[in-house]
């Protein structure tokens, strides 16, 4: 054998071996966590598989309604705007990890989460449904580290639909957060009439906005009662044709009686291809002035530090989550935030990021 070819099968033998021996390494232990994990109740229509390897619990497939509660850790010295990552071994000292997922049937489920209401300073609670792209396991990851930045005392719950969880998924994915749209209409019922909790915050990424207004639409339709237990929705990167959203959509909104507010980007180069693919212009994307329609309170995020593709500024700006944390924590409106400016157009006005 040559050489220089005995050399790279030795180097391959060699990366197989550490690249094994990192995916077996066992999570550090929770215990030595300075701080608890952050426990996350949670709702999904994935497919249930086979394996107890918490991350891989759900699968990208449809599925009965399943309830449970997670535990994922979040690093002593995490950042604000961080999820931290690994990119072999998963450590909760260094990484945010889903560490556990425990499955319970409906009524104890709903038990549990009322208890946890019961026990919280103002009887609150934030509801985030994520956007395209998305595993169970990345969507329960993003989910403790927005609890986490935005220091959110109430009850955290997150709903996750079957994305396929990769880049190719995106036809898949419209149709599955579409089929969704019932099942998490009612499970937001089953939390207005079980769960105790006086101030619902709903929050939505990029396609999840589909499935989120879809569904309160129809439940303060059928149940107009409803709608009081709503405080905020908060529409970020959405992913929904704009002219679509302000004839259908955006009215029945406002008569929901929650503060609705829209985070936008002219950054955002997710929202350009989805414009492209569509051939019309997507809620969250600017062009010249975004979208304004009365009694929504539309925010410009064009201006804040950003990723690559500049569609998650939601959980990656600590600029947008400091603005989040005010409505969430003090329900303040636009003009009471102050890191916002008024931009006064001739189609209304819109507000922006300070520089």
């Amino acid at each position: 054998m040559a050489p220089r070819k005995k050399i790279c099968i030795n180097l391959l033998v060699l990366l197989a071996f550490f690249l094994g021996g990192c995916a077996s390494t066992a999570v550090t232990a929770l215990e030595e966590l300075p701080e608890p994990p952050v426990r996350i109740f949670f709702a999904t229509d994935r497919n249930h598989t086979d394996s107890e390897e918490p991350g891989k619990m759900f699968g990208s497939d449809r599925g009965a309604l399943s309830y449970g509660i997670c535990a994922v850790s979040v690093p002593p010295d995490h950042r604000i705007g961080e999820l931290e990552s690994p990119i072999f071994n998963k450590d909760v000292m260094e990484h945010v990890v889903l560490a556990d997922v425990s499955l319970h049937d409906k009524m104890d489920y709903f038990d549990k989460m009322s208890g946890f209401v019961d026990r919280s300073a103002d009887k609150s609670m934030l509801v985030f449904v994520h956007g395209y792209n998305m595993t169970f396991e990345k969507a329960a990851r993003r989910m403790a580290q927005i609890v986490e930045d935005l220091d959110f005392g109430g009850c955290p719950v997150f709903y996750s639909w079957p994305s396929r969880g990769k880049v190719s998924g995106y036809p898949a994915d419209e149709a599955s957060v579409m089929w969704s749209e019932k099942n998490l209409k009612g499970f937001l019922e089953d939390i207005v009439m079980r769960s105790g909790a006086e101030s619902i915050f709903l929050i939505a990424h990029s396609m999840g906005n589909r499935a989120l207004t879809g569904a309160v639409l129809e439940l303060i339709e059928k149940r107009p009662c409803r709608k009081n237990h709503f405080k905020a929705l908060l529409l970020t990167a959405p992913d929904i044709d704009a002219e679509v959203f302000k004839r259908d959509i955006a009215g029945s909104l406002t008569q929901s009686g929650a503060l609705i507010t829209i985070y936008t980007s002219s950054r955002d180069k997710a929202l350009k291809l989805s414009k492209r693919i569509h051939g019309y212009p997507r809620v969250g994307d600017v062009h010249g002035i975004p979208l304004i329609v009365p009694g929504i309170e539309t925010i410009d995020a064009s201006n804040v530090d950003t990723s690559f593709l500049g569609h998650s500024y939601y959980n990656g700006s600590r600029a947008v989550l400091s603005d989040m944390y005010y409505i969430l924590n003090e329900e303040l409106k636009a003009n009471e935030r102050f890191s916002l400016e008024a931009v006064d157009t001739t189609e209304g006005r819109y507000w922006r990021f300070k520089k």
